[in-house]
């Protein structure tokens, strides 16, 4: 039976206990024990509580469990990479205190890096690599170990490796614009050219369109460090480098039980460590208690109120899961259009959730075997009561037509019936359809399914009189002018060629009434080329008959003397 004494000093540890502390069985429970608390504290770390983790995280004797802590911040950062920012900001503060714990963080983030990269895992690449963007957001790693990594990305571009630093540069840059803004325009630049090179899918070739619009709004949206996760100063901020080149040891033995002969002494110096740590945090903390004390009723009513407000933030998203399935569940549970209408409309939406419910109402028509008119009715109705869901839907077309390639065919027919009910009931604006370009470069098999159930829907119930006149229409014909193009003869030919195919090439006449009177002009200018290279050909041949019988005119008197 194992008996365990409270150490109270030096001098009061008897021989017979200072021997029970140093055997294997003891060793082995602590470094178990110090094992399952730091697992416990990093996974249920937040932002609300990240403070309170910290001094009980540092209570723990990180030395001896550094190879723990930074395996189980890797672990926990791969499986909720959502929370990327707060294990990063974990990092920071510990890296203030032991600065070998971020070395060896960086250390293993890199080797695996390296390892995904080689095996081309994608999952593993995004979760080391948005790590990597948010330690360097905290500055616990250097800026040229960001440049390295995308240089290292984008040097040999494929579809994967373009998203993935599309995905860095998005998680890191403003703060790369902030330390190194010449090195963040020389990637912009790399980025341009596989643009132009036009090699990678357009899907990626999109998202770097978007990469550029969110550098030109200054990365809005994507600040480099929340407020409530900025904890540590600047100047006490400790920052590594290490190039991907480096021959880089993880320490691995780090992460097994080893039994240690100076075991009471290391034990002694890091509970020496840990009250110096602790002493501080305690000392400021009682001193903001004490300036508490001293404030007014007025202001302790509003930090209470304040404390409410934090509880009520949402930061595991649990009330969006909650709405979402509060709103499939009366999509589904309900048989008439009316009932369902008024289900929906009762529930509480907060500001910003309107788009939840346009997004679940989509994915629910999608996810139906045939096309449900109620979908289309239910869009209209939200569309026409307020002007925020008209909003939406266009946004969700956006989306939709921009990822229609992932879509099956099922799903995309009943998407795009559903947007053409309410584009034909005028619950959606018509200048959406500038968003689609009809060309044979800028559409794939997918968009033009698409572009056609859309048509043909629209065209049964206006019919072709009544669409042509629509498409006709003189103040939205900038709208239009993407889907009918003018700027080219074969894109005007292509879509020509595609209306006629689906039945529908009564809406191009006047495509066809252009096209035609721009093969007149091309010919009248080929005509005009021709007649002038034939008249200066004439003017060469009189010139040279002129030439010759001045020639025998010489000749003749010559002869005469």
């Amino acid at each position: 039976m194992v008996i365990l004494l409270p150490m109270k000093g030096d001098e009061e540890l008897s021989i017979s206990h200072k021997a029970h502390m140093l055997t294997f069985e003891y060793q082995r429970m602590t470094w178990d024990a110090l094992r399952k608390s730091i697992n416990g504290l990093v996974n249920k770390v937040n932002v609300t509580n990240i403070k309170n983790i910290i001094p009980e995280l540092f209570a723990e004797n990180l030395i001896r469990g550094r190879g723990l802590f930074c395996r189980s911040c890797m672990k926990s950062q791969m499986a909720s990479p959502g929370f990327t920012d707060v294990f990063a900001a974990l990092v920071a503060v510990v890296n203030t205190r032991f600065p070998g714990v971020g070395n060896l963080l960086l250390r293993r983030i890199i080797l695996q890096l390296q390892r995904a990269y080689k095996r081309n895992d994608k999952l593993q690449l995004l979760a080391a690599v948005k790590f990597i963007a948010h330690l360097v957001n905290q500055e616990v790693i250097h800026e040229l170990i960001a440049l390295e990594l995308l240089a290292v990305l984008l040097e040999n571009p494929s579809d994967d490796s373009v998203e993935v630093a599309v995905g860095f540069v998005t998680e890191c840059g403003s703060m790369l614009q902030d330390l190194t803004p010449r090195g963040l325009h020389g990637i912009f630049e790399r980025f341009r050219g596989i643009l132009h090179e036009g090699e990678i899918d357009k899907r990626v070739q999109f998202l770097i369109e978007g990469l550029f619009a969110l550098r030109k709004a200054k990365f809005q949206g994507y600040p480099a460090v929340r407020p409530e996760l900025n904890l540590v100063e600047q100047v006490d901020q400790l920052t590594h480098e290490i190039s991907f080149q480096d021959t880089i040891d993880p320490e691995i033995a780090l992460d097994i039980f080893k039994p240690d002969s100076n075991f009471l002494e290391n034990e002694k110096k890091y509970e020496e460590l840990k009250t110096a740590i602790l002493g501080e945090e305690s000392e400021e903390e009682g001193n903001s208690h004490a300036e508490s004390g001293d404030d007014d009723d007025d202001e302790e009513e509003e930090e209470e109120e304040d404390e409410e407000q934090m509880k009520l933030k949402d930061e595991t998203e649990t009330n969006l899961v909650n709405l979402r399935r509060t709103i499939y569940l009366t999509i589904m549970s309900t048989v008439g259009f009316d009932e369902a209408g008024h289900k929906l409309l009762k529930i509480k939406l907060e500001a910003g959730q309107e788009m939840e419910l346009c997004i679940m109402l989509l994915e629910c028509c999608s996810q139906e075997r045939t096309y449900l008119r109620n979908y289309g009715l239910w869009g209209q109705r939200f569309c026409m009561i307020n002007k925020v869901y008209q909003e939406n839907f266009e946004k969700c077309f956006v989306q939709q037509y921009s990822m229609i390639h992932r879509l099956e065919t099922n799903k995309l027919r009943n998407v795009a019936l559903f947007f053409a009910h309410l584009l034909a009931t005028d619950a959606l604006h018509w200048h959406v359809l500038a968003y689609i370009r009809l060309t044979e470069e800028d559409t794939t098999s997918s968009s033009r399914i698409f572009i056609k159930i859309l048509f043909q829907e629209l065209s049964e119930h206006f019919g072709i009189r009544l669409l042509n006149d629509r498409l006709n229409d003189p103040t939205m014909q900038e709208s239009f002018d993407s889907i009918f193009p003018k700027d080219n003869p074969k894109n005007t030919r292509f879509a020509i060629n595609f209306f006629t195919q689906i039945g529908l090439g009564g809406i191009t006449e006047n495509l066809r009434a252009y096209l035609k009177n721009v093969q007149r002009l091309i010919m009248q200018q080929k005509k005009s080329v021709s007649e002038s290279s034939s008249g200066s050909s004439s003017d060469e041949s009189e010139s040279e008959s002129s030439s010759s019988s001045s020639e025998e005119d010489t000749r003749r008197k010559r002869m005469r003397h």
